[in-house]
């Protein structure tokens, strides 16, 4: 049983010193890896792993083809300001393969997760010789897993699963007795700036998560247009997370006079402290109607726009 730490009773230099020195314990004299994808828990995870092991850290961002717009190129900006070199892995190939010809959830999460550990991570580690990979899985992660509600991809031990034998290498995971909220609490600590560490959570299978049906190239690259418009105009809400999600099924509309099959867009956002319990925000009907309008404008092929009104439980925040 994982002990929880909540962000009230959080000694936040005592938590720093403590994992930095159970980091340096577990990996000695060797090498690390770690996995950056920009979000508060792997951020969090990089500046204390590098606090720890300093260059015997190799930080990697994994470019899975399933990212936010741009987010490779601010990644590595943003880190090389902080001192962390990043380099850039091109799995494309690797991602959307594995999810090629899958429709279910849970088969595209176990796509995600056997892409990750077993064929990218583990050429990672055979080549560099590391025997760790540092990552950030959180409490929230490991309940709503152990729960049934979805398997989160970086959730192992607790499913009777070692990555060392299953994958060839041992996985850190300095975090999860926290939830969101401490996580940000330590981020600020360890020096992260607002952007990162205020930043609105991100699910580990990425846009995978927000494609109902059979993930390919064309359909993530329509959420991805649709996800910078969402970010875009709701960032000033105030709301916990907000996102957007593409919908299987063709629906009918109209363009010029004329019928035209195109594609729904279900727009979600949140009020929510840890992810455990999630209301839906009460935007006013006018901004819906501009998110609803910018998306129908620049997103090619969305002729209908949903807002998402059931909470959590018995929705969940991410769709797949």
């Amino acid at each position: 049983m994982i002990k929880e730490i909540t962000a009230k009773e959080l000694d936040i230099e005592g938590f720093i010193n403590e994992k930095i020195t159970e980091i340096k314990e577990i990996v000695g004299d060797g090498m690390a890896i770690n996995a950056l994808s920009g979000g508060v828990d792997s951020s969090t995870v990089t500046m204390l792993g590098h606090r720890a092991l300093g260059n015997r850290l190799k930080t990697v961002f994994v470019d899975n083809g399933i990212m936010r717009q741009g987010e490779a190129g601010r990644v590595v900006d943003l880190f090389r300001d902080l001192g962390v070199k990043v380099e850039v892995i091109d799995a494309r190939e690797d991602f959307f393969s594995a999810f090629k010809g899958i429709t279910d959830p849970e088969e595209k999460r176990e796509a995600v997760t056997q892409t990750f550990y077993r064929d990218v991570f583990g050429h990672i580690i055979k080549e560099s010789g590391a025997k760790y990979l540092l990552q950030g899985t959180i409490l929230t992660d490991v309940d709503e897993t152990i729960a049934g509600i979805k398997r989160q991809h970086n959730v192992f031990e607790q499913l009777g699963i070692d990555p060392e034998e299953a994958f060839g290498y041992r996985i850190i995971e300095p975090l999860i007795q926290l939830r969101k909220d401490g996580v940000r609490i330590i981020g600020k600590a360890l020096g992260l700036p607002p952007e990162i560490f205020k930043r609105i959570p991100f699910p580990g299978p990425a846009l995978a998560a927000r494609v109902i049906g059979e993930v390919t190239p064309e359909r993530i690259e329509t959420v991805r247009k649709a996800t910078a418009v969402v970010e875009e105009l709701l960032k000033d809400t105030g709301a916990f997370q907000y996102m957007a999600i593409l919908h299987q099924d063709r629906v009918t509309g109209m363009r010029d006079g004329k019928r035209d099959f195109g594609q729904q867009i279900e727009v979600r956002c949140w009020d929510s402290v840890d992810a455990r319990a999630a209301t839906p925000t009460r935007l006013s009907f006018e901004v819906l109607e501009k998110v609803a309008g910018e998306l129908i404008r620049s997103v090619p092929g969305i002729v209908s726009v949903t807002y998402n009104i059931a909470p959590k439980p018995p929705s969940t925040i991410e769709v797949v």
